[in-house]
């Protein structure tokens, strides 16, 4: 007997057959756990839930699937229990609705430094395609920060505002006041399409507009169109905004390759959205501030000899989070899928997101996101899948610029006569008088700003005349100059972590400037210059929201005052870097960094980076380095 909920029916496909190698840094692939088997065991073939739109093949009760999906079926589309758990007297929702307040843009959390009875709050996390933030958006946001949260800002690595420590019942006020201050927290968590990334920089430059155009089109095509977001927290209230361009309305709605729910609240998610997260980046050739290779979907700019964007190369599969102790699962870099022309990438876009959609675990949320499928199929099937809903096939990859990373800090010409000033924000966290003077800037000058994708704010629209009064007000305040800024703290980033995020197993932010103080001093120690420097990257856990598998050292955090250390990442973000030592306490770092730096410092090529440098001598030959350094103090 079929079984179909709002359009969306659901039904297995038998597993397949040898999986290909993965050329991910020439390893083999890591290959994860075979799907569940239909109920009652036997030989049947490995199954998978998909969220498809043609007939039913196979009932849906044969197939498992993770609690997660079931609550989303039976959510009327993101709104039950939710919306009666947010008028509880309850200072926290219940185990459905906590999933279904992410898709909101919220998770809910509790101080874990708090003993006895859970300290309940909740997180919000703002949507701003490519970091833009109107100026209106932002002193609404500062404001909300000091009524209803902690004091303080935080900017995310994915050009968004968290705003922490908002109690259950103030929810309402405040996402309804973002919402009414030309914001929004929708999509900004949760199995669906986050937020866009593109080039922060306000340069009026055809490109770098084209890019930033690009993402926000992207992020309206594949926003939920339900209308539960503004039915819980402004009463279905109509809330003015810019007018959808036509083009986005016409690429969601065409349903020529089977992309579509018909007559559904969701026609491109369906009653059960995404399998899991799913992220975007927008970028011109040359420019990773995006961290490109790390997307689900990147998409990059090309231009023609003029000038003129004429079109997009795409890459797929990539990714960030893991599980510790768990080989299955794993970091992957997209692999590059093909080029389409401008006109198309809106339809290119719906089709590899419905590829995963159709596609993509259900069963197993430590698979679910799209990279596996890229790591089971390979490529080739990955594109020829797409190809169906696209209704076309991908074009070879256009020649583009070497990647570099671009920071965009400090005074940089805008292109229209007027400036804009990145300020470099360690760890992204705005407070004390730092962000208010920020504020009175903002405010007294009417600027909008821009987040950048490493935890930057950028002040755009500066009046010449307006420049040495800021720079003035900033100094003054304690920010200092990005060029007297130390190199490790521009390219470095952190996690929250402790004490609200329920995943941390060990500290990030609060711990990253000492650590970084503490690795300066090392430079210092083996004869390391103050203008050079290597990308470090730390998070609390595995999950990887800092990117720290991208850096040229990355901290993981796997245990209290523990880290994994990661190495090989470079410092244009191009090359995934591997695990090189488990459990190294953090009071023993330098233990194992100083015999490295020392070593690269005696033994690298010119210009040769430290991520570099580490994957020319292996980890077996560095290893041996640091035990012998080990050895050689022992003895001492």
């Amino acid at each position: 007997m079929s079984a179909a909920v709002g359009g969306a029916e659901f039904h297995g496909f038998s597993g397949a057959a040898q999986l290909p190698r993965s050329r991910m840094l020439g390893r083999p692939l890591r290959v994860a756990p075979p799907r569940a088997s239909p109920a009652g065991g036997g030989n049947a073939p490995a199954a998978s839930i998909r969220a498809v739109s043609a007939p039913l093949k196979k009932d849906a009760s044969a197939v498992k699937r993770s609690k997660v999906e079931i609550i989303k079926e039976k959510s009327n589309f993101l709104r039950y229990p939710l919306n009666e758990e947010l008028v509880s007297e309850a200072p926290n929702v219940n185990e459905n609705a906590v999933q279904l307040i992410k898709f909101h843009g919220s998770y809910q959390q509790s101080d874990r430094e708090v003993r006895g009875q859970k300290n309940y709050s909740f997180m919000l996390r703002t949507k701003n395609p490519s970091g833009k933030v109107p100026n209106q958006t932002y002193l609404a946001m500062d404001t909300l920060a000091d009524e209803f949260g902690i004091g303080t800002l935080r900017l995310t690595t994915r050009q968004t505002f968290q705003l922490h420590g908002v109690l259950k019942k103030n929810l309402k006020t405040v996402i309804s006041t973002v919402i009414k201050n030309m914001g929004s927290t929708l999509g900004a968590c949760g199995d669906l399409n986050r937020n866009v990334l593109a080039p922060a920089a306000p340069y009026v430059r055809k490109d770098i507009l084209f890019a930033q155009e690009t993402a926000e089109n992207i992020a309206a095509l594949l926003a939920p169109q339900s209308g539960a977001y503004y039915d819980l927290w402004v009463d279905g209230e109509k809330i003015m905004s810019a007018e959808e361009p036509p083009e986005v309305t016409a690429a969601r709605n065409d349903n020529s390759h089977g992309t579509n729910f018909p007559d559904s609240p969701e026609p491109i998610y369906g009653t059960q959205y995404l399998p899991r997260k799913f992220k975007i980046a927008v970028t011109v050739g040359g420019d990773n501030s995006v961290d490109i290779l790390t997307n689900d979907i990147g998409v990059v700019v090309v231009s023609d000899s003029a000038g003129e964007p004429v079109g997009f190369n795409i890459y797929v599969g990539g990714g960030m989070g893991r599980t510790h102790r768990i080989e299955t699962t794993f970091p992957r870099l997209a692999d590059p899928l093909g080029y389409v022309p401008k006109e198309d990438i809106l339809y290119a876009i719906k089709a590899i997101v419905v590829t995963q959609r159709e596609n993509g675990r259900r069963d197993d949320r430590r698979y679910s996101r799209m990279k596996y499928l890229l790591d089971l199929w390979g490529i080739d099937k990955f594109r020829a899948e797409a190809e169906k809903y696209y209704g076309k096939k991908f074009e070879e990859f256009r020649p583009q610029p070497e990647w570099q990373f671009n920071s965009y800090l400090g005074w940089q010409e805008q292109g229209d006569g007027k400036l804009f000033y990145g300020v470099h924000v360690d760890n992204g966290r705005l407070g004390g008088q730092v962000k208010k003077t920020l504020r009175e800037i903002i405010e007294k000058y009417n600027l909008d700003v821009s987040i950048t994708p490493n935890q930057n704010l950028i002040l755009c629209g500066v009046e010449q005349a307006w420049r040495e009064p800021i720079t003035s007000a900033l100094a003054q305040a304690g920010l200092l100059e990005p060029k007297d800024v130390d190199l490790l703290n521009i390219t470095s980033m952190a996690c929250p972590a402790l004490p609200l995020c329920p995943l941390a197993q060990t500290e990030a932010e609060r711990g990253i400037l000492p650590i970084l103080k503490r690795i300066r001093a090392v430079f210092d120690k083996v004869g390391i210059k103050e203008e050079e420097s290597v990308v470090v990257r730390i998070t609390g856990c595995p999950n990887g929201c800092a990117r720290p598998y991208m850096a040229e050292v990355g901290f993981v955090g796997d245990g209290p005052n523990s880290y994994q250390i990661w190495l090989g990442g470079t410092p244009n973000q191009t090359t995934l870097a591997e695990t090189f030592m488990n459990k190294v306490k953090l009071q023993d770092i330098e233990k194992v960094l100083e015999p490295l730096f020392s070593y690269w410092h005696s033994t690298r090529q010119e210009g040769e980076s430290f991520g570099t440098f580490t994957n020319r001598m292996g980890f077996d030959q560095l290893k041996e380095v640091v035990n012998k350094w080990a050895e050689s103090a022992a003895a001492a």
